[in-house]
């Protein structure tokens, strides 16, 4: 049975909102995590991207944001600038129809503190969202008073242990009122996040939402295999042969990012960069111009992946497998969203099977594809040889000790290394074996010879 949003009980300015917004029905954690927030339990929501848990937190905070206390009243801390600035945005777009005027402050590093210390000094916001080091920065300094703070949300809690700064986040939550509602939301729950939930969060209701399926059914997977060919130019040829409405492409160091991005513009391509290095008021402004178009092509790395959530994006293309094989389903996600179509574009060469099936045991599956002659076709699933049953080769005991030695890590072309190895001793063998038959053939010859003489 499908739930509505009226079901629970929230103002009529944020059901207004929601009209706005076009979210008929809420999503699994909404309908999970809002009720519970709304009680003033405190809750760990371990939930995807994509499955609207921003709203699951913001609705039920303004929900009860009271307008004439002008305190700070809720905090909520994100890792990466581009996820507050989308918070923010989240915020702003529900604050925009409360009756009352509702005080929101964005606080994230690489922006003009002082300016923000002097701001604070004359009114406090009744909503604090930024990163953590830069919310912290302004606490200790004295700017911001979050000792009235009811409620506390961190976001992305996993990508925040991740990158440092659960300090941070730990030395905030000290300021506050030990009566204190944690909300605490994270694609994974690690191991060594725990700690820090058991010192702060008391008898939290935790909810786990299943993902029907680990990437949108919308979205077409495609596993292209570069073959040798360079992969600045397939990316290019991606790029220009479908006429992508926005596309993304992925790499996974802001070097790589840096070069595709370099051979694309080389090519006449308007191209929009983001990575770690970019200062924050230009990664600011790129986000603003993609998000009014003016850019068709964006070159990330992963702070990207799970930092921008961009209307429209049509295509990604993942350069290489992350490391971190979670992220590649924040790339993915980044299309396909609202129910609209996307298409994922995966490279890979035969020294990444190994993270190919790990992915596949994750869940997820892939078309194999191909370009011939400018068009992208269905190729021949990479494991046909082994569906058809893998012949055995009889090797020699070094070589199999050489093949089955155990590296921490397999260089790149160690297992076209073993197979020539194998083609080599093959080949060895057959010249012994053809050296061997000629032989054998001689002294029949001789043989023959002999007794046709005697006779």
């Amino acid at each position: 049975m499908s739930q509505s949003f009226t079901e629970f009980g929230l103002k009529p300015f944020l059901l207004t909102a929601l009209t706005e917004l076009d979210f008929k029905e809420p999503t699994a954690v909404q309908a999970k995590m809002i009720p519970v927030i709304r009680e003033g339990r405190s809750v760990i929501g371990q939930s995807q991207t994509g499955s609207g848990k921003t709203h699951a937190f913001l609705l039920p905070i303004f929900d009860g944001l009271e307008a004439d206390n002008h305190e700070v009243q809720a905090v909520i801390t994100t890792p990466s600038r581009e996820l507050a600035y989308q918070i923010y945005g989240d915020a702003k777009q529900l604050a925009k129809h409360s009756p009352e005027p509702l005080k929101l402050g964005n606080y994230v590093g690489g922006t003009d503190k002082q300016r923000q210390i002097e701001k604070l000094e004359r009114e406090q916001p009744q909503l604090v969202i930024g990163t953590p080091g830069r919310i912290r920065d302004l606490i200790k300094s004295g700017a911001l008073d979050v000792h009235t703070a009811r409620q506390f949300v961190v976001d992305e809690a996993d990508m925040t242990f991740d990158l440092g700064f659960l300090e941070d986040v730990d030395q905030i939550a000290a300021r506050m009122p030990e009566k204190l509602q944690m909300m605490v939301f994270s694609a994974t729950i690690p191991t060594k996040l725990r700690p820090f939930l058991k010192k702060y969060l008391v008898n939290p209701v935790v909810e786990e939402i299943p993902v029907q399926s680990v990437i949108s059914p919308t979205i077409d997977n495609w596993l292209l295999a570069t073959k040798g060919h360079s992969k600045n130019a397939l990316i290019y040829q991606l790029l220009t042969m479908g006429e992508p409405y926005l596309a993304l492409v992925f790499a996974n160091t802001k070097q790589r990012v840096i070069e595709i991005a370099n051979y694309l513009k080389d090519q006449n391509l308007k191209v929009a960069v983001i990575h770690g290095d970019v200062p924050a008021r230009q990664r600011k402004r790129v986000m603003r111009e993609v998000q009014n178009l003016d850019f068709q092509f964006v070159v990330a790395t992963d702070l990207a992946a799970r930092g921008i959530d961009i209307e429209g994006v049509s295509h990604v293309i993942n350069d290489g497998i992350p490391e971190d094989l979670d992220y590649f389903i924040h790339r993915v996600g980044r299309t396909g969203r609202k129910g609209l179509p996307g298409t994922a574009i995966t490279f890979y060469s035969p020294d990444e099977e190994e993270q190919i099936e790990a992915l596949e045991a994750m869940g997820i599956e892939f078309k194999p594809k191909e370009i011939k002659n400018g068009e992208i076709v269905d190729s021949f699933d990479r494991n046909r040889r082994q569906k058809r049953g893998k012949k055995s080769v009889k090797i020699s005991g070094a070589l199999a000790g050489q093949i089955h030695k155990k590296k921490k890590k397999v260089k790149p072309g160690y297992k076209r290394q073993i197979q020539k190895a194998i083609s080599k001793e093959q080949m060895y063998d057959r010249r012994i074996k053809q050296r061997q038959d000629r032989r054998t053939a001689k002294k029949q010859k001789k043989s023959a010879s002999q007794r046709y003489t005697e006779k």
